[in-house]
């Protein structure tokens, strides 16, 4: 019974390792009538990304990117996220479609 519950535990153990190391990194992104912050992220390339987006600010923002072929609509008060699959290293750049003149920023992969 012991080595049943022994090889169970280990078992366990090994599955949880193995779904940590798949979660995705994650970053955050504040947009607040018309501004970001931060603006520039680092990000481990080859890794997939979370980007935590809340928007805490009265007016609607749009987190876009044509080179990450990625866009969320966030209203007022509301928090999301979306998920960049693993980057090559360089550097990609993003926009709040809504205040493209002042919330503009970019990911860095290294």
């Amino acid at each position: 019974m012991r080595k049943t519950l022994f090889a169970l535990a280990l078992g366990l153990a090994t599955l949880t390792g193995t779904a940590m190391a798949d979660e995705p990194h994650e970053v955050k992104i504040e947009f607040k009538d018309g501004k970001a912050n931060p603006t520039e992220l680092t990000v481990p390339a080859g890794k997939k990304i979370r980007v935590v987006l809340t928007n805490t600010g009265t007016q609607a923002a749009e987190f876009e990117s044509t080179q990450l072929r990625k866009e969320k609509v966030l209203g007022p008060g509301v928090t999301s996220f979306v998920i960049l699959a693993p980057l090559s290293p360089g550097e990609y750049t993003w926009f709040d479609d809504f205040h493209q003149a002042t919330a503009k920023g970019k990911i860095i992969a290294k």
